[in-house]
């Protein structure tokens, strides 16, 4: 046979090829068409990508990192406070109900004024759920790794959803649609590169989103001089599905109960609660660097006695403090998420759920536009997608903002006034009705998938 002749049969075959099942076998390419493609696979970005596929669009999410390792079986220290409406979003996707264990309810939150290692003011403020009327729970406390189980397991379910992890992703957008060209297959399998091409790409890689810095998005940010530390720690007595939020001078300090008893350890401490204590940095180093016992023996003097003997349990974790507000959420073809568009104080226990907010807002817009005909990622859905996300999301960014200056600070008339606050709020009925409601997530007129609507 010719040399010709090898190349023309090698060409046509190569021209057949390209039109089987969108692969380029010159190139190894395989094409992907969706609706959205998410960057960035954590709890706000799959619950997105979830929540889209659910709801019968082609959904693509890309993330560096590979998804089963996040679901070590060892109890890492970390748990989530997900809000009555966030359960509500995570049920319509399908995720909730794969949770590999039941989550503990938040029925009663706490909030005092105190210093470390003194009683906490008898000025106190307490929520109760059913003094509320929903009949719900101010919310859960679900463990990372358990959501972190639920969202692998729902995942591959989703027929509509094609996942990439471990991957990298090079992203171009343009004013008809954007191309996602991504290095390795679907599921982490190494199938050479595939182009994806979508409507609308999301941003949800954190705070330091390469996409929101391609689009020249601009960020203003905060430092609080604080380090957030995060862990869990057993106890004696039952905590009774009640929080503690406590502020002293250096930053607040949270107790989150965690579901049990059972599986923490010992008979004599058969409970178990997340912390989340915010300390100047200084301190906080110092504490890091203790071992089980001292630092077992800061984390009582901000606790208080109530639950009895304590003990960490679990790895400590610890991040830098800082607030961050991106100029806009929506660029050509692509809308920002979670900590990719803001980033709060933890003082109220809101950053994860109000991510999980963004999700409700953007999957509502693309969802009612793909059904209208209209385009999913186009400029009047982004508009629509900004003008509801981004002012509740600054409402909820100068609210934290101020509770950090009112209350971490030790000046002695501030600290009267707050107290006397604090127990005036719990004296007025449709005042502390209203906090209650704002930590569960709620607000007149909520409706939607926040509000507990299902998808189609």
């Amino acid at each position: 046979m010719s040399g010709i002749a090898s190349a023309q049969i090698l060409c046509n075959c190569l021209a057949l090829a390209e039109t089987e099942e969108g692969r380029d076998l010159r190139g190894m390419t395989a094409t992907l068409d969706v609706t959205a493609c998410v960057i960035g696979a954590g709890p706000v970005g799959a619950t997105l990508a979830a929540t889209l596929a659910a709801a019968g669009l082609p959904t693509a999410v890309v993330d560096r990192a590979p998804l089963p390792p996040m679901e070590l079986p060892e109890f890492d220290g970390r748990a989530y406070a997900i809000a009555l409406t966030s359960q509500r979003l995570l049920d319509a996707a399908g995720i909730w109900q794969r949770l590999p264990a039941a989550p503990q309810p938040i029925h009663r939150i706490r909030v005092a004024d105190g210093r470390p290692g003194a009683r906490p003011s008898s000025l106190k403020l307490d929520f109760d759920s059913a003094e509320v009327g929903q009949g719900e729970p101010f919310g859960w406390m679900v463990e990372a790794r358990s959501l972190r189980v639920a969202l692998n397991a729902c995942l591959p379910t989703l027929p509509n959803l094609t996942a990439f992890a471990p991957a990298e992703a090079t992203v171009t957008r343009h004013p008809e649609g954007a191309e996602i060209r991504v290095a390795g297959g679907p599921h982490g399998k190494m199938q050479g590169e595939t182009l994806i091409r979508a409507r609308l790409v999301v941003g949800a890689e954190g705070r330091e989103s390469p996409l929101r810095r391609q689009a020249g998005i601009a960020v203003t940010r905060w430092d609080y001089g604080q380090v957030g530390m995060v862990g869990a720690f057993a106890h004696e007595r039952p905590h009774g599905g009640t929080a503690l939020e406590m502020f002293l001078p250096n930053g607040p300090f949270a107790q989150l109960p965690l579901a049990g008893p059972g599986g923490f350890g010992t008979a004599d401490l058969p409970h178990a609660s997340a912390y989340v204590w915010s300390e100047r940095t200084a301190l906080a180093r110092r504490f890091l660097a203790m071992d089980d016992a001292r630092f077992g023996h800061e984390l009582a003097r901000r606790l208080g006695d109530h639950l009895g003997r304590i003990r960490p349990i679990g790895r400590r974790w610890s991040y830098p403090l800082s607030a961050l507000w991106a100029q806009r959420f929506t660029d050509t073809r692509l809308a920002l998420v979670g900590d990719a568009a803001h980033g709060i104080h933890p003082i109220a226990g809101q950053g994860l759920n109000l991510g999980f907010r963004d999700v409700a807002a953007l999957a509502e817009a693309v969802i009612a536009a793909a059904n209208a005909g209209e385009d999913p990622g186009g400029a009047p859905v982004l508009a629509r997608y900004q003008a509801r996300a981004r002012p509740d999301a600054m409402l909820m960014l100068g609210a934290t903002h101020v509770l950090e200056k009112l209350f971490g600070n030790d000046v002695g008339p501030v600290r009267l006034a707050r107290r006397i606050g604090i127990a005036a709020v719990d004296r007025i009925p449709p005042l502390k009705r209203a906090f209650a409601e704002r930590a569960m997530g709620m607000r007149p007129g909520l409706g939607g998938l926040l509000g507990g609507q299902r998808l189609a």
